[in-house]
């Protein structure tokens, strides 16, 4: 049996046991496809989950492709490997997987369009797997194994109070205080558990998240822990504060960072246009996808006790007694964007109504409401 064993430091092994028996729970014979980077932390990483799946008796394959930014396209190769549907697919990058070129051109046809093969792929339930962009050693060590009992009974019971409800009002000492309409929107668990096809999410694993309703976000956004840009993320020393209006940003102010924030944006906007001018995208969509780089396209909620604040995303919208709101796509397909930028709230109180008026808190000042 070819492993890596000798080539990264052993420790990593409990993660990738961990993410392989408890997360995607491998079975014997099963196709197991890794995509990843050779960096000096997916490199290890990725070495450390071949190993652990050719342990449990699974069949994996490593494809290295270069590193991809929040705009870049991955390898053909690496596009074409999802295509042959391996039962489970994990991608450990630097920093992104990489945009389908196919997909954004012609798109995906299923229960929706679909601008990326892996998207179609979990969605339709062909397959299951985890994304894992911008990790690293430590955080891999720390935030992986886990008690995953724990963390999918929090998921389950916050999926539960927020699906049905037709309203979520998030608040927070940082200044936030907004309406999210969420009638027919799916609260979705990224709860470590991608045991079967059409499951698939984050590792490390720990939050609920779910797309507002399209044109019912109201209010202010105080962003106050940390945010990704279009490049690399930053801590935020003065609160980047957001005016919402019909689910888009009409307003950005702060500091330093508020106008980092504001670039991204018209960055993302104006590359959706340059990418219709290339015939990357289709010209009756371009100005849908420039749009909504200014849309809020998720709530999420932080509920991994392991994670903490360390200016990377990955683990930062984990952190229990958190919020995140990203700016740009959704995950409903229904608001599609180049980017999708994260930024954190910290100590929310989040109360889900019905649409009778009763309220359910499901956080308190970031402690939930049954703990």
């Amino acid at each position: 049996m070819d492993t890596f064993k000798g080539t990264y430091d052993k420790s990593l092994l409990r993660g990738a046991r961990a993410a392989v028996d408890d997360v995607i729970a491998a079975k014997r014979k099963e196709r197991v496809l890794i995509i990843s980077n050779p960096g000096a932390d997916t490199r290890p990483i990725s070495a450390a989950l071949f190993d652990a799946v050719l342990e449990a008796g699974a069949v994996p394959v490593l494809i290295y492709q270069r590193e991809k930014g929040q705009f870049d396209y991955a390898e053909e190769e690496v596009v074409k490997g999802m295509a042959s549907e391996p039962d489970v697919v994990i991608s450990v990058s630097k920093d992104r997987l990489g945009k389908d070129r196919w997909g954004m051109k012609n798109g995906y046809r299923g229960k929706r369009r679909y601008d990326h093969i892996f998207d179609l792929l979990y969605e339709e339930a062909k397959i299951r797997g985890f994304w894992s962009p911008g990790i690293s050693q430590d955080m891999f060590r720390r935030t992986v194994p886990i008690d995953y009992s724990r963390l999918r009974k929090d998921c389950l019971l916050v999926s539960k109070a927020i699906e049905g409800k037709d309203w979520v009002h998030v608040t927070a000492p940082g200044g936030t205080d907004v309406m999210i309409g969420a009638k027919g929107r799916k609260a979705r668990k990224d709860d470590g558990n991608f045991t079967r096809p059409g499951l698939a999410g984050n590792v490390p694993s720990g939050e609920v998240y779910v797309s507002p309703a399209l044109g019912t976000m109201e209010g202010t956004i105080s962003f106050d822990g940390s945010m990704v840009l279009n490049e690399g993320e930053v801590v935020i020393r003065k609160p980047i504060v957001t005016e919402v209006r019909g689910g888009f940003i009409s307003e950005i102010s702060g500091g330093k960072e508020a106008g980092l924030l504001r670039e991204s944006i018209r960055t993302g906007e104006r590359k959706a246009r340059e990418s219709g001018r290339k015939g990357q995208i289709k010209a009756d969509l371009v100005e849908k996808y420039a749009r909504n780089a200014w849309s809020i396209g998720e709530l999420g909620i932080g509920l991994n006790r392991k994670a903490r604040i360390v200016a990377n995303m990955l683990e930062d919208e984990k952190v229990y007694g958190t919020c995140h709101f990203a700016v740009g796509s959704n995950y409903d397909g229904d608001a599609d964007a180049l980017i999708h930028l994260d930024g954190l709230v910290k100590a929310p109180t989040i109360v889900a109504i019905s649409s009778s008026g009763r309220e359910q808190t499901v956080m308190d000042k970031g402690k939930l409401a049954w703990d």
